[in-house]
């Protein structure tokens, strides 16, 4: 692996915790955090906050003759505090899925929220510490978005920052989601296609009638949502993810749900409920019958292989965390040991801070 040298050098004695870096840091993150909040929720998909963070961060800290340091620290805290909103979206709604809690707006479990964000938090700036070294240093990783956010850093010092084409994006998406909530357009169209009603008959392996099921449904048809923050989604994680977050829906609403309204519809009331919610005595239509079917079949299925993606993962990856961190430890204590004064680029919080 060559040999890193850092656009800044190693001696310099640029600003970088600066008061006015950490603020600004914590009001992007909290503008950042929100936003990605509502996307998490509403896509299923969270995207990064370092690129807008960087050129925000840029702008601002300009009008002051921040350093680039400086920059580099807003546009983390921002990021961090994106990314812990991110993990919090998608787990703290468990505990109203699991039926822990049967409440989610009250003051005990914002309380508890916060709580377990900031226990999180912390324990993801411990970890990284212990892991800094040997994925960072050793790993020979790409790391692409902290690559593309420290060139957005260098092309600032350079003279550009493409304030311009960011605030000019957020304007143009803020008029169509304006346009489309006043009425101007239909943000989605949407329509129930039947099947031919027909019967199912099952068979002996001599061919003699079992018994004869009906059957029926079809399928919801309709478009994607209008929406900039959909698009801006797209485009920022990439064509790849993007396929296969539209691969999953096409297999949920194309496949999944018709297959189930085929096969179990004349016993989906007793299965979901006569509303969409699962309660009610209202005889139910097919487009409602649809949407019982993804929320209490089909969501589940998605959830479940995110979760075993997830714990596949971290199960391939337990040679390498294991060993990290236990070289972590060796290297640290190394370090401490040793008495010399280190250079500002290998600095780590102190080793009895992490373990306390």
């Amino acid at each position: 692996m060559s040999q890193h040298v850092p656009y800044v050098p190693e001696s310099s004695n640029l600003r970088e915790m600066s008061l006015r870096a950490i603020l600004l840091g914590v009001i992007m993150a909290v503008i950042l955090g929100a936003a990605n909040a509502y996307l998490g929720l509403k896509a299923g998909v969270t995207v990064a906050a370092t690129f807008p963070a960087a050129v925000v961060a840029m702008t601002v800290l300009r009008f002051f003759k921040g350093s680039i340091l400086e920059e580099n620290i807003s546009r983390t805290t921002a990021s961090v505090g994106e990314a812990l909103v991110a993990g919090a979206i998608f787990t703290i709604p468990g505990f109203v899925i699991a039926g822990l809690w049967t409440e989610f707006g009250t003051a005990l479990h914002y309380l508890e929220t916060t709580v377990i964000m900031i226990i999180g938090g912390v324990l993801g700036v411990l970890f990284v510490t212990l892991l800094r070294r040997t994925m960072v240093e050793e790993a020979s990783l790409p790391y692409p978005e902290s690559v593309a956010a420290a060139e957005i850093h260098k092309a600032g010092r350079a003279g550009g920052t493409g304030a311009r084409l960011l605030f000019g994006a957020m304007g143009i998406g803020g008029l169509i989601e304006l346009l489309s909530k006043c009425g101007f357009f239909a943000a989605t169209w949407e329509k129930f296609i039947h099947f031919k009603s027909t019967a199912v008959t099952f068979l002996t392996n001599r061919n003699n009638m079992i018994t004869e099921v009906p059957g029926g449904g079809g399928f919801m048809a309709g478009t994607p949502a209008v929406s900039p923050a959909y698009l801006g989604v797209g485009y920022i994680i990439g064509s790849r993810l993007a396929s296969i977050t539209f691969a999953g829906g096409v297999l949920g609403w194309g496949l999944f749900i018709p297959l189930l309204l085929y096969f179990t519809g004349p016993s989906l009331e007793s299965l979901i409920g006569s509303t969409p919610d699962g309660i009610g005595t209202s005889p139910l239509g097919w487009d409602a019958l649809a949407y019982g079917v993804w929320k209490f079949m089909v969501r589940p299925i998605a959830v479940g292989g995110m979760i075993v993606g997830a714990v596949n993962t971290l199960y391939k990856m337990r040679k390498q965390l294991f060993g990290g961190i236990a070289r972590s430890f060796s290297d640290i204590k190394k370090a401490a040991e040793s008495g010399v004064a280190q250079s500002r680029l290998q600095k780590d919080l102190n080793l009895k801070m992490i373990l306390v």
